[in-house]
């Protein structure tokens, strides 16, 4: 007899998801920290937040169709209440261009996208189908979420800097896919399992280029560190060089002088 059931497991995981997940909602606490203690949010921006907004009111809207997803409610609950407070901590000390842009951004995914979801799902297909829909909608745009990180992976390896890739949030972000994968898995429910292989691989992937490049722009100021240092050491050397030939120059005119007068 095995010590955990096929359903124990699934709580086990689900559990664990939510754990970390919530712990992956609040990481941007310390952004809106310094935009609260700023009264600014000028120099970051939203686009994040709205998308992770979406992402949690489509999981929601999915969870209520499927029933007895009570795993995937709590969370995505949690996180839609979680990412209007940041929406709107950010919306409060933006900019007015970049506030009119979040507004936008807001009404243009959160009611347009989620409302066109909603609408054809509950007017055009009933039942299974209409689960099958929210839960293809939710995979498609979770597989968009889980490939947005390339562009920064692309720009480490282009600058051979980690710092716009913290090593600690694409940790958290593997641990959460992975927990979310063996659920989606032990429930058969693979519009969840499926979008978190890919998310799993991107996070290991971002952990490696880390531990690549955690150093390279260290090595790379060391570098230029040295060879400063070796411009200056020359630069010294060309001028005493220099001015041991005037020193030299003068003692013969001298030399010269002193011939003549003889």
């Amino acid at each position: 007899m095995a010590l955990l059931s096929v359903e124990h497991l699934a709580v086990l995981f689900g559990l664990l998801g939510n754990l970390v997940s919530f712990l992956v909602f609040l990481a941007p606490m310390p952004t809106f920290y310094t935009i609260w203690k700023k009264k600014s949010s000028e120099g970051f921006q939203s686009i994040p937040y709205s998308v992770a907004f979406l992402s949690a009111s489509l999981l929601l809207y999915y969870a209520f169709l499927k029933t007895n997803a009570y795993m995937i409610v709590s969370i995505n609950g949690i996180g839609c209440v979680i990412e209007m407070i940041y929406l709107l901590i950010y919306i409060t000390y933006a900019p007015k261009k970049a506030r009119m842009f979040t507004i936008k951004l807001v009404v243009l995914f959160n009611f347009g996208g989620m409302g066109l979801v909603m609408l054809v799902s509950l007017l055009a297909y009933k039942g299974s189908k209409r689960v099958s829909l929210v839960g293809w909608a939710c995979a498609i745009f979770n597989l968009a979420v889980f490939a947005a990180p390339l562009s920064i992976m692309r720009r480490v390896i282009r600058t051979k800097s980690v710092e716009f890739m913290p090593f600690t949030l694409s940790f958290f972000l593997t641990l959460c896919a992975t927990m979310w994968f063996f659920y989606g898995f032990f429930v058969k429910d693979y519009y969840i399992a499926l979008p978190n292989v890919l998310g799993f691989l991107f996070g290991i992937a971002q952990m490696i280029l880390y531990f690549i490049y955690k150093n390279a722009k260290k090595e790379v100021e060391s570098k230029n560190v040295e060879l400063e240092t070796s411009k200056d050491v020359e630069l010294e050397t060309s001028k005493d060089v220099e001015k041991n030939l005037e020193l030299k120059d003068q003692a013969v005119a001298v030399g010269d002088i002193q011939n003549v007068k003889k």
